[in-house]
């Protein structure tokens, strides 16, 4: 292993401190009154079905293979930051730390009454309401998940990797973090109707 990707590996401090910014994220999901857990009562590990309600609700989905390559992208951020351009002093072993941070606010914005309504109206999404407290957590878990996968591996498979959930959930539900971002930047209608003919 090359020793300028490992120096990107958290210690136990920065292990601890990723796991105290993802509760921070969750205790302010609480607060904007977000459900725990799916308001239908159950925990599920993985919920298979797009068009549900409990999509986004329970453990893991197919946006979870989003969010695994959140966290390779977050990877290759702080890999340039810290090792090409060299002039952040912190230490490189808050990297995962602060992706969490990002993923975290990202997780706070997507339960906002404005993305909610930005997905409800552009993208095939009509009835998503915003996710449950343990999806998002989940999703932090995921990315973090990824982060770690990215920093231990050769970035040649790591970009294979994310090119193989793209395509495969591209494949399996007729969507993925590329048009997920497509849609809510520039929604392009007929790419929304091929989508819902799926």
């Amino acid at each position: 292993m090359n020793n300028n990707r490992s120096t990107l590996l958290p210690d136990r401090a920065g292990k601890l401190a990723a796991i105290g910014v993802a509760l921070g994220i969750v205790i302010i999901l609480l607060g904007m009154h977000r459900p725990p857990i799916c308001p239908c009562g159950t925990i599920r590990l993985w919920q298979g079905v797009v068009e549900s309600a409990e999509n986004s609700q329970q453990i893991s989905d197919w946006y979870s293979f989003s969010h695994m390559i959140h966290g390779f992208l977050f990877y290759g951020a702080a890999h340039l930051i810290w090792r090409r351009i060299g002039f952040v002093t912190l230490s490189p072993v808050w990297a995962l730390a602060l992706a969490v941070l990002v993923e975290g606010s990202w997780e706070i914005l997507e339960n906002s009454p404005i993305i909610i309504d930005r997905y409800r109206s552009v993208t095939v999404s009509y009835g998503y309401s915003g996710d449950s407290v343990l999806n998002s957590a989940a999703d932090m878990g995921f990315m973090a998940l990824g982060f770690l996968f990215a920093a231990r591996l050769p970035a040649g498979l790591t970009i294979a990797v994310a090119l193989l959930f793209e395509v495969f959930t591209l494949f399996m539900i007729r969507d993925n973090l590329t048009l997920n971002v497509l849609m809510l930047a520039t929604p392009i209608e007929s790419v929304r109707q091929w989508q819902a003919a799926g």
